[in-house]
């Protein structure tokens, strides 16, 4: 608090109850007010307000009479002196009381709010509310030294967490060091995520896939269905009620599947299940 007084932790206009942890708060958002009655007296803001009020009046006055030739030019500069003064000492008294409200410096969420009693005085510079914005976080990550070459600021990263496994976030690498690590053998980024849902919170350890290269049109299938036999790699299709096996070569992937470069065509039934049993010219039969 800028200044010290009397604690009143005012009402969440989107719930119509008392600020809490965890509650969101827009921008200018009025979420503590000080009062100290003997200050605000002292401020004495209504009198500044009705001596502007005054002076503007007098200048009006003054600049109809100057017009008529009824005063001098320096008799009605004098009331635009007395208007700026005026209004000058209202804005310091604005200020001044401004100072008794805590307002949210931008649009965040409610991190700490220590307990006070209501109407119990705080001290000036009391600790009042912690206000975290991250609908846009940035996530440190240290990368191997395989991948400096491979890796570029503004790449596109999908991030996932163990409690939300099926929901997959979208973020940017944002920042690169170019100093490698002689020690850890790594170098440090950081990557720009999209966290307007508010999925994510500070502090947690998330998995980071970083898109290196990426195939706008290709033939793609589960990982799991490949076998691997004398460094070749294989599957099985179904060709008039039997399985085949094919051949193939693979290009990029992920976690969990693989673009095929050669051995299979958009169209082909794959065979997904079952076929770590099956034999060459296997008779098969497709449940659809």
């Amino acid at each position: 608090a800028e200044m010290g007084g009397f604690y009143n932790l005012k009402t969440n206009p989107a719930t119509g109850r008392m600020y809490k942890l965890g509650d969101a708060v827009k921008k200018g958002g009025l979420i503590i007010s000080i009062e100290d009655e003997e200050f605000e007296n002292g401020i004495a803001i209504k009198s500044k307000e009705l001596s502007l009020e005054i002076a503007e009046q007098e200048q009006s006055k003054q600049k109809a009479l100057y017009e008529k030739g009824g005063v001098t030019l320096s008799e009605m500069r004098n009331t635009e002196v007395r208007v700026t003064n005026a209004r000058y000492d209202l804005e310091n008294a604005t200020l001044s009381l401004e100072k008794m409200s805590v307002r949210a410096p931008f649009s965040g969420v409610i991190v700490s709010l220590p307990h006070y009693t209501p109407q119990s005085r705080v001290a000036q510079a009391s600790e009042m509310v912690g206000l975290m914005a991250y609908s846009k976080m940035y996530m440190d990550i240290n990368l191997p030294e395989s991948a400096i070459e491979y890796v570029v600021p503004n790449q596109s990263v999908y991030i996932t967490h163990y409690t939300m496994p099926h929901d997959t976030l979208s973020g940017v690498i944002s920042e690169l060091s170019p100093a490698i690590s002689t020690e850890t053998r790594t170098f440090k980024g950081k990557i720009l995520v999209d966290n307007n849902e508010l999925k994510l919170r500070p502090g947690m350890f998330v998995k980071a896939d970083i898109v290196v290269e990426q195939a706008d049109s290709a033939v793609v299938i589960p990982k799991d269905v490949i076998i691997s036999q004398r460094n070749s790699k294989y599957v099985y299709v179904v060709e008039r009620n039997s399985a085949i096996m094919r051949n193939i070569t693979t290009g990029l992937e992920d976690d969990v599947n693989v673009e095929i470069i050669e051995g299979l065509e958009e169209g082909d039934n794959l065979i997904i299940r079952g076929y770590e049993t099956l034999r060459q010219n296997s008779r098969v039969k497709v449940l659809r």
